[in-house]
């Protein structure tokens, strides 16, 4: 392992001054003042002489210095008039963003909502397309083909495809698609891999392999490495293996080889998976790529599956491997340490981490403060718990619902209900979302506590959040009364339970 130099060893040197506070003071520099000539002796003729050379010059100063005055007054008028034209044409556009921005908001607007400024509405669509707002984007989309300047966009059009694959609505995207050509935008391979993605995003693979011949049958679109890719991951999402290695052999007989983004996706899915000989392998076949070398993210989905499986020396090994090979590790990678030494309780060597990463200027991200936060919560040291949670907000990191749901189990360990209150009313006053697992965090914390009432009451808050319970909610509940002994509240859930629809497995992209 990297060789981390604790901070208990690291001793006070006194520094010395800076060179511009040891150095001797410089000599002090006399100020030059300038002198008039002393006057020369003069004859009388030579006075009056003087007193008019003296007057022709007051006069030339006086007309020079009114010119001057009058120059600089007239500089100043028009600064002035130039100012408030551009203050005029300033709040002008401001006022017209905001009325556009007002019409995108009402989506519909008076008869000149046809003359919208281009940049306003395209970036009203640009944040809506970020933040995967599909419905919001379509519409503001349809404002933007109402405009005059309007002219069909075939980058626009992929923008939103692909934002509708990660929705899933794959039957909105094969609209879009249709609509493109109905414009008369020219379909190129970038359009058809969109699609593609959102088809195989959604599991319509049916339609995703339809596109794919068809893409292999066209002359200017045929599939490369990247098309190939969407679909490998897709199927590797849903563990579908057997598919993958058909698509895997299509490739090769289309002559198509797989780059270090397949190989990465591959050795990811073989570990979440547990699929160890298989991520070797896939591994060593990249190993055996001349142009196809391994990365920082090869490197930390390895150390992922192993650190995940509780297996830390081989993580280790594999850490010194792909250093000794050149890779150089990252924030995520010591977020990968941090999180597979705090969950197998090596709290010394998750203290080795922080100290290496403190020393050598490593920023820590909410992941950071998320698995650090969850690791002293796990070993009931609320107090530093804490501290790392005022920290995260004084560094201007947003606490997301993990880390509210490592301080609810934390506090429901050690018993502290009006430690679980605060974390509402801390809520109540962000934006923070929610979302499913925090509510059930909730009810076994309390249920942990017997705080029965409470814990009906997460109910009643997830009603009001708009969240249904599902299994893993009621089952939940089932326990702690069980526990308790309360098995008229188990009988009356019991029916509950098997009414309720399975809870849905969603895997998520890894956040380090």
């Amino acid at each position: 392992m990297v060789q981390m130099v604790s901070l208990s060893t690291s001793t006070s040197h006194a520094h010395s001054l800076p060179s511009a506070y040891n150095r001797r003071p410089a000599e002090r520099n006399v100020a030059v003042r300038f002198s008039p000539r002393e006057p020369k002796h003069t004859t009388p003729s030579d006075k009056s002489n003087d007193s008019l050379s003296l007057a022709l010059r007051d006069t030339r100063q006086r007309k020079w210095l009114k010119n001057t005055e009058e120059e600089r007054e007239s500089k100043e008028i028009q600064e002035e008039m130039n100012s408030k034209i551009a203050s005029r044409k300033a709040i002008s556009i401001i006022l017209r963003r905001e009325a556009t921005k007002a019409i995108i908001e009402k989506k519909k607007g008076p008869t000149n909502s046809k003359k919208l400024l281009p940049r306003t509405v395209l970036e009203a669509l640009h944040e809506r397309i970020t933040a995967l707002r599909w419905e919001s984007a379509l519409q503001v989309f349809e404002l933007l083909r109402e405009q005059l300047w309007y002219k069909p966009n075939v980058g626009i059009y992929v923008k939103l495809i692909v934002m509708l694959g990660k929705c899933k609505q794959p039957e909105k995207a094969h609209q879009l698609f249709q609509e493109m050509i109905g414009e008369g935008c020219v379909v190129n391979h970038e359009v058809y891999t969109a699609l593609l993605s959102a088809y195989s995003r959604s599991g319509r693979f049916d339609d995703a392999f339809t596109l794919l011949e068809l893409m292999k049958s066209s002359h200017n679109c045929q599939p490369d490495v990247h098309t190939y890719s969407i679909l490998i991951k897709s199927f590797l999402q849903v563990f579908a293996f057997d598919k993958v290695q058909a698509l895997l052999s299509d490739m090769r007989r289309e002559g198509i080889r797989p780059n270090t983004i397949t190989y990465n996706t591959l050795i990811d899915a073989y570990g979440k998976a547990k699929m160890f000989v298989e991520m070797e392998s896939t591994l060593i076949q990249m190993l055996g790529e001349d142009d196809c070398k391994p990365d920082s993210w090869t490197m930390n989905s390895t150390l992922r599956a192993f650190g995940g499986n509780g297996q830390i020396e081989m993580m280790e090994n594999c850490y010194d491997k792909f250093q000794s090979s050149g890779i150089e590790p990252n924030i995520r990678t010591f977020n990968i340490l941090l999180d597979s030494y705090g969950k197998t309780g090596n709290y010394k060597k998750m203290s080795a981490v922080m100290e290496f990463m403190q020393k050598y200027h490593y920023s820590w991200t909410i992941v950071t403060y998320n698995v650090v936060i969850d690791a002293f919560g796990r070993t009931g040291d609320l107090k530093q718990m804490e501290y790392l949670f005022r920290l995260m907000q004084s560094e201007r990191i947003t606490p997301s619902c993990v880390t509210l749901c490592s301080l609810v189990r934390a506090y429901g360990r050690a018993g502290k209900a009006d430690k679980i209150g605060g974390v509402l009313r801390f809520i109540e006053n962000s934006d923070i979302r929610l979302d499913l697992v925090f509510f059930n965090c909730l009810v076994d914390a309390y249920g942990r506590m017997e705080k029965f009432a409470e814990m009906k009451g997460v109910l009643e808050l997830m009603e009001k959040k708009r969240f249904k319970p599902d299994k893993i909610t009621y089952r939940t509940m089932v326990k702690a009364y069980r526990i308790s002994g309360m098995t008229s509240h188990v009988k009356e859930l019991d029916g509950v339970v098997e009414s309720v629809g399975e809870a849905q497995v969603v895997l998520k992209k890894p956040d380090f």
